[in-house]
């Protein structure tokens, strides 16, 4: 049944989640800073939130696994804001009471590209952010985050340059060759088996797989290597515990190592 324990857990925290205020008495754990960044010539502005956490603190990637709480940024009462992105840095793999959970510790900067309206026009940013925070205990965290940041104004932050660096590499740039994806009848949904031809990323190596499909979800998968061919195995669920039609090439795959981490957007 352990794989339909993370499910129960998710269900469990979304009353938690929409109740989560800053009087939390955990939320000093976290604290989170808007960097303003830059404007780039193509009229994209590129901000940066930046989260410190106490120690022995950590908070969730966009993937988090079984023990951990998925991300929510809102943004809808910004001005002059058409599209806000969220640029994940590499993220560390964590073991939490048992389960793998994946995120962050001390400090991490997240960047923002953000698409304004008017390219020569100020943004206000205003961001209602729900975050999990996870040491003994694990909670929900509600921040609130707002600035201007205007057309003509900063450089390009260090900070926020270096966690553009560390984000994933490409399929390309990761030097996949291939992706063959193996789909078969599971206990609780879809049974995947997904095998990369790719160089080693160093170390223990993580398989994260994410569907495009909000109401789809992926158990944690194992991984095993042997020589360029790497195996993830792992089953997919639907919310509603039904049937479901899957989009292969919606999925995404993320391989976790100790040197890198590699992106791969659908199978072959």
């Amino acid at each position: 049944m352990k794989v339909l324990r993370p499910l129960f857990r998710a269900f469990a925290l979304l009353p938690l989640l929409a109740g989560a205020a800053m009087a939390n008495p955990y939320a000093e754990n976290i604290t989170a800073r808007l960097l303003p960044g830059w404007r780039q010539a193509d009229g994209r502005h590129v901000a940066g939130l930046e989260l410190r956490l106490a120690e022995g603190w950590k908070t969730y990637w966009r993937a988090p696994g079984e023990a951990g709480v998925p991300p929510v940024f809102t943004w809808g009462n910004s001005d002059n804001l058409s599209r806000a992105t969220v640029v994940w840095p590499q993220p560390e793999v964590f073991d939490q009471n048992g389960f793998r959970s994946i995120g962050y510790s001390d400090r991490v900067v997240l960047p923002l590209v953000l698409t304004p309206q008017s390219a020569d026009v100020p943004i206000t940013l205003r961001g209602d952010i729900m975050l999990g925070i996870c040491d003994t205990v694990c909670v929900p965290v509600e921040m609130r985050l707002s600035g201007v940041l205007t057309p003509n104004g900063g450089r390009r932050d260090p900070a926020i340059a270096a966690a553009l660096a560390s984000r994933p590499h490409s399929r390309a740039e990761g030097r996949v060759a291939s992706v063959d994806c193996h789909l078969a009848p599971g206990r609780y949904g879809l049974s995947l088996k997904v095998e990369f031809t790719m160089p080693s990323t160093g170390g223990s190596e993580t398989v994260v797989v994410e569907s495009a499909d909000p109401q789809v979800w992926a158990a944690d998968a194992t991984a095993a290597r042997r020589g360029n061919r790497l195996t993830g195995q792992t089953e997919l669920m639907h919310a509603s515990g039904g049937a479901f039609a899957l989009d292969r090439s919606a999925l995404t795959f993320t391989v976790l190592g100790k040197n890198r981490a590699v992106e791969i957007k659908g199978c072959d």
